[in-house]
């Protein structure tokens, strides 16, 4: 699909992240997160997963918008942001994100406030992403 029909495709709410390592996302999209690649190349990746697509971005797609520069600026991108992936098993996403040296910020773990199983893996560009399915 060409870019400007996808674009005008979308609708309700959609994530795009932008990533310093394309490639390396696109292992821990397909790999850890199991997210299935509707698109890729040098520049961008289109995912679907857990009823929901999203988008991730090569940094040099962005280098004349101003984006960019503002996601230098921080120690870690995505900080204070839980990307959550409802109904993707958190114990099998965690053991695939040590297999690919993806960092695990916490858990596997029940969180029965929330009523929930889940991990926070941290992938290659900082983005905090959370498996999660309920527990019981």
């Amino acid at each position: 699909m060409a870019a400007p029909d996808y674009g005008q495709s979308l609708a309700g709410f959609t994530i795009n992240l932008l990533s310093t390592d394309l490639a390396r996302a696109l292992i821990f999209q397909r790999d850890v997160l199991l997210a299935e690649i509707l698109h890729h190349d040098e520049d961008l990746l289109i995912l679907r997963g857990y009823h929901s697509n999203w988008m991730v971005h090569a940094d040099h797609t962005y280098d004349h918008h101003p984006l960019l520069a503002d996601t230098r600026k921080q120690a870690r991108r995505g900080a204070g942001v839980e990307l959550r992936l409802h109904g993707c098993d958190p114990d099998g996403a965690a053991e695939r994100a040590r297999q690919h040296g993806f960092d695990l910020l916490d858990g596997p773990r029940d969180q029965p406030d929330h009523g929930l199983r889940e991990v926070h893996i941290v992938d290659a560009d900082g983005y905090v992403w959370v498996p999660d399915i309920p527990v019981g």
